[in-house]
């Protein structure tokens, strides 16, 4: 069943329930002030962060936009790309999109223009819906765009390059349109991370985000009461592929355009949400501001929250004791996935398994796993291999793309990428990204283990180890290491906390500096490369204050 159905049910069941919130504190004053500072100048600062739809209005906009692709010659197997923050308007422009039989089309809203035209022309988007936010990036490339027929704004103050959404859809239909669908038709292109060079486009049928929903909801038992907090961005398969939990049991989701530990904490509080998806440097933000004393958890309610959860990179097991610490309620659980895989689920932790924390868990709800070495023989537990996975949400393909597709999909096992280990009990630890892996001297280091190791101290807010050339060893291991606020650290600290290491795993190499992550959570470890890989090489600090 194509996972609009859903959606036409819930307009019917829970007409009048709310669907989706929006929390956007940066749309009322400057980031740089809190809730707390802006109540002494509004006496209710809250309700003009706010703003909500029902499920009923929710699919009445759906299939106005559907109407009016319909209405302008979309059709079906066209391709429609999305550009958008966040945003009340995003999850029923895509509906619309695939309730048309077209292909959505999310693109990363980190995207420079010619990283925007590059992706439209690679996908061979005809359609590309936009906000505000990118204005100044379309109007750069409108007239270099090859295929794409028509430019939609979704605001107010339309530029003149474009069309208005909000003019066109307002008188159309609302009523579902009834193209035929059936889960073998394509639904949908995402692009890969690009965390390995140019991102590709890949192609998803209804089936996939079918399976994704109920891989969702088996794995943390959403129900009608659940709100789910939902902050990541959704042109991602991760947040939207856990929001599909909603969607299917048909409870309120609230999307919070922010990412500072107070507003979490405040909206979790506000919106009575249940269950709330962290990425790694968020969870590290509210432990440490509330370590701090800048967040006071008696200021709020946190009677409801049930479960938070956690994807998208390796999970130091030293963040969930800490976690733990002030949240022993708190259910958790860690979900692994790839684009390729429709994102977060095929392999699953699972919230009964908390001792097992810092394993990505087992097989997720309708997959199978398997860690074979180079000729794709499995290997025995304990060592490492790639890790492979097959389920009903691999990708159909890469579009126009047969040679990379070719290398990643034998059968219909997906070859991840990732290197990984099983112990005893079939659990799966990852080890680190195939590409990611340092040969020095002969040995293999896994980045991961270090990196892991290092966030353990109390000083380390986030860490990431790459390999640097060695004229000696082929490669050395480099740490680069961002200080939390309030502390200091030196190279010397470092190294003796490292001496509990096997002497070739330690790193070589000590750099203070800030951790880029892209949007999903994931370090961005091209980026570090080529900022310390080269012949200039940062100087490291001996001391960061």
């Amino acid at each position: 069943m194509p996972i609009t159905n859903i959606l036409e049910n819930n307009a019917v069941m829970y007409k009048n329930d709310v669907a989706l919130v929006e929390i956007n504190p940066t749309d009322q004053h400057s980031p740089r002030v809190t809730w707390k500072e802006y109540s002494l100048i509004e006496s209710s600062p809250y309700d003009k962060f706010r703003s909500e739809i029902t499920w009923g209005e929710f699919n009445k906009r759906a299939n106005r936009f559907a109407n009016f692709l319909l209405s302008r010659g979309v059709k079906k197997g066209d391709k429609v790309a999305i550009l958008m923050m966040n945003c009340l308007e995003w999850l029923p422009v895509y509906f619309g999109v695939l309730k048309t039989g077209a292909l959505a089309v999310p693109l990363n809203y980190r995207y420079t223009a010619d990283e925007i035209k590059y992706c439209l022309s690679l996908s061979e988007s005809d359609v590309l819906v936009f906000g505000p936010e990118f204005t100044g990036r379309i109007e750069a490339i409108c007239n270099r765009i090859d295929g794409v027929n028509m430019l939609l704004y979704v605001g107010e103050d339309c530029p003149s390059f474009a069309e208005s959404y909000d003019k066109f859809t307002a008188y159309c239909s609302s009523k579902n349109p009834e193209i035929p669908l059936t889960d073998d038709d394509e639904a949908a292109i995402y692009f890969s991370s690009g965390t390995t060079g140019f991102p590709k486009a890949i192609i998803h049928a209804h089936r996939s985000l079918m399976h994704s929903a109920k891989t969702e909801q088996a794995h943390h038992g959403q129900t009608k009461e659940d709100v789910f907090l939902c902050i990541p961005p959704l042109y991602h398969t991760g947040a939207k592929m856990h929001w599909f939990g909603s969607l299917i049991s048909g409870g309120k989701a609230v999307l919070l355009k922010g990412i500072k530990p107070e507003w979490i904490m405040r909206t979790v509080s506000e919106e009575r949400c249940s269950i709330v998806w962290l990425l790694v440097p968020w969870a590290q933000d509210i432990l440490d501001s509330i370590e701090r004393g800048d967040i006071n958890l008696s200021d709020y309610n946190f009677s409801q929250w049930r479960l938070m959860h956690i994807g998208a990179q390796p999970v130091p097991p030293s963040l969930i004791k800490r976690w733990k610490k002030y949240f022993p309620n708190h259910e958790y659980d860690t979900n692994y996935g790839l684009s390729e895989s429709i994102g977060p689920g095929c392999v699953h932790l699972g919230v009964e398994n908390i001792h097992k924390v810092g394993a990505i868990g087992k097989a997720g709800y309708g997959w199978q796993t398997k860690i074979v070495d180079p000729n794709e023989n499995e290997v025995e537990k304990g060592n490492v291999g790639e890790l492979c996975v097959k389920g009903p949400g691999v990708m159909l393909r890469y579009f126009n793309d047969p040679e990379a597709t070719a290398a990643v999909l034998h059968g219909d096992w997906l070859l991840t990428g990732d290197m990984a280990r099983e112990d005893e009990d079939g659990f799966i630890y990852l080890v680190d990204r195939k590409k990611d892996v340092i040969i020095t001297g002969g040995e293999n280091l896994y980045p991961v283990q270090i990196e892991d190791f290092i966030r353990a101290m109390n000083q380390v807010k986030d860490c990431a180890v790459i390999g640097l050339a060695d004229q000696r060893l082929g490669e050395i291991a480099a740490a680069i290491i961002e200080v939390k606020e309030g502390f200091t650290l030196t190279e010397e600290q470092v190294n003796d906390f490292c001496a509990d290491l096997p002497r070739y795993k330690r790193p070589k190499k000590i750099i203070f500096a800030e951790i880029p992550r892209n949007p999903t959570g994931k370090i961005e470890k091209p980026v570090l490369r080529k900022r310390y890989g080269g012949d200039g090489v940062v100087a490291k600090q001996n001391e960061i204050k």
